[in-house]
């Protein structure tokens, strides 16, 4: 990683005594398009620590440290082919300080109230960003994660708070990224994704169904666990979709098996990009920059 270190000292005098700072920040960014001629979008994702999920790499509190984090995204959003970031607010400020976010798409969190590991995990409201935050901050598109468990009457909640986002979204012209799963609970109480083909296929549909409109919704979609399947899974829908890059291990061997499951998605004609987080941030190289090029390269 080649950029300079992050100044906290300078962040934190900002915030104690020019508080505005980040609104002028925001009001004079430079913007672009949310796609360009190709279509495609590279995003880097950081919205993990709001949701209490700090590990990264296996190291648990890998993202606990946020200069580390904030010079880790300035690496990445300084490389060729990327296009933004997608992230909670409090990263977003100190990102908008730093002049990080000039010409790039900016994608924010909206809810993150269902704290990893928590009994209320699917019960999660929107204490993120709002749509008119969104719209005063002049953010490029929202993202919202959706898991639904049959069994767990907390998902209703999500649903319909989802569903309002997305009018909430389609109303002010700014396209949401909604992020679906069907999921359940082991019997050690941990919630787990499920990645079938089946569950797949019903989540996007569900989700593609939200709102009273469609127009500016986007999916954000998982690899299946087997990647044969995602080309029926992808028929499911005609909306824009990225996939999720997720966890994908420690070591070089996983990561490397992530990218080419990436590849093979990448070429199906309902996937239009990569949202990729804690694998590009904190790869089991250590070189930021070499992770961010390689899928910088799929695309």
């Amino acid at each position: 990683m080649s950029t300079a270190r992050v100044d906290v000292a300078a962040l934190v005098h900002l915030r104690t005594r020019h508080p505005e700072a980040i609104a002028e920040a925001a009001a004079r960014r430079v913007r672009r398009p949310l796609v360009g001629a190709s279509e495609r979008l590279l995003i880097v994702a950081a919205d993990h620590p709001a949701r209490g999920a700090l590990g990264a790499g296996g190291r648990p509190f890998a993202m606990a440290n946020r200069a580390d984090l904030l010079h880790r995204l300035c690496v990445a959003l300084s490389r060729p082919g990327v296009d933004g970031v997608l992230a909670s607010a409090d990263v977003l400020d100190d990102l908008l300080l730093l002049g990080a976010l000039e010409g790039k798409v900016v994608l924010a969190s909206m809810n993150r109230g269902g704290l990893q590991g928590a009994r209320f995990e699917l019960d999660d409201r929107f204490t993120g960003h709002r749509p008119e935050d969104i719209a005063r901050s002049r953010f490029d598109a929202g993202k919202l994660l959706l898991r639904i468990d049959p069994a767990d009457p907390g998902s209703l909640t999500t649903l319909e708070s989802a569903a309002r986002a997305v009018d909430a979204m389609a109303e002010r012209r700014l396209p949401l990224f909604v992020e679906p799963f069907l999921c359940r609970r082991g019997p050690d109480g941990r919630l787990r994704n499920d990645l079938s083909a089946e569950a797949v296929t019903t989540s996007l549909a569900i989700a593609s169904g939200l709102g009273g409109s469609s127009a500016y919704t986007w999916l954000k979609v998982p690899v299946t666990e087997n990647p044969d399947d995602m080309a029926d899974v992808m028929a499911t829908t005609t909306l824009p979709a990225v996939l999720l890059g997720g966890e994908t291990g420690g070591s070089p061997q996983e990561q490397a098996a992530a990218y080419e499951k990436w590849r093979g998605a990448l070429r199906l004609p309902t996937v239009r990009g990569l949202v990729v987080g804690r694998t590009l941030l904190y790869p089991a190289h250590g070189d930021v920059a070499a992770a961010v090029d390689t899928a910088a390269g799929l695309l």
